[in-house]
């Protein structure tokens, strides 16, 4: 093979050179973003529960205010979640650290945790049918995974309407399962569900923000642990995302 001139390998070496600097400065961003922007939002969330456990005190438009800043902080903190999670993902690598835990007590955790925000939508979180057992796998990923299903759930309903979980055992695997009644995704749409950075014709109904990444960092971390997503949706009917995983992660 010839050799490239000296002044294309100085225009590539330059490109190359350009790029790693564009990448440097993205995982920086990325860090602000994620780490710095957190604390001030952790500070605004104790602030606020400190303001709640006196509302005796208040009109009903100042408790108005305060539950929608509730779930601004909520999707803010949200966000950055994701923003760490993709950062790790992309360019720091995850570490496993399988554990055993419930299943059933790891679904109700969950869901007392968000029904907060869930409530303040005037939503209802259903837990319909949940089995038992012992999982042995890393529970930040299944978390993060679920987590993002239920906030997306809750970010796309309606008020009034209600967000249905389930979660079932067969043999060695295990499946949880988060039905909305929301607005679905179009037929175009469903190809780049799992893709970073997707946009879609429904929006949030409450005004919250998106980044695109929540549903791809399920699937990233579902891979994980050697698990998987899928979804089943409907146009202005709804939408059923499923996570099915082994109950024990393989070494």
């Amino acid at each position: 093979m010839k050799d490239l001139p000296s002044d294309h390998s100085k225009q590539v070496e330059l490109l190359l050179q350009k790029i790693e600097e564009l990448t440097q400065s993205q995982r920086h961003l990325l860090t602000i973003a994620s780490h710095d922007v957190k604390s001030p939002f952790n500070r605004m969330h104790a602030l606020l529960q400190l303001l709640q456990m006196n509302v005796t005190n208040l009109t009903d438009e100042q408790r108005n205010y305060l539950e929608k800043m509730h779930i601004v902080i909520a999707d803010g903190m949200a966000m950055i979640r994701n923003l760490i999670d993709y950062r790790n993902l992309e360019y720091q690598g995850l570490k496993l650290m399988p554990a055993p835990f419930s299943l059933r007590e790891f679904i109700h955790t969950s869901l007392k945790a968000i029904d907060g925000v869930a409530r303040k939508k005037q939503l209802t979180l259903i837990a319909s049918t949940v089995d038992d057992c012992e999982l042995h796998t890393d529970r930040h990923c299944l978390q993060r995974a679920f987590d993002n299903l239920l906030s997306n759930a809750i970010k796309f309903s309606f008020p009034g309407k209600s967000v249905h979980v389930q979660a079932a055992v067969s043999g060695n695997h295990a499946l949880i399962e988060v039905a909305d009644e929301a607005r679905g995704f179009l037929p175009n749409e469903r190809a780049s569900l799992f893709k970073k950075f997707s946009r879609f014709s429904n929006r949030p109904t409450g005004g919250e923000s998106s980044t695109g990444l929540g549903l791809y960092i399920t699937q990233a971390m579902m891979q994980k642990i050697r698990g998987g997503v899928e979804c089943q949706t409907t146009e202005g009917i709804g939408s059923v995302f499923r996570l099915t995983f082994p109950t024990r992660l393989p070494s």
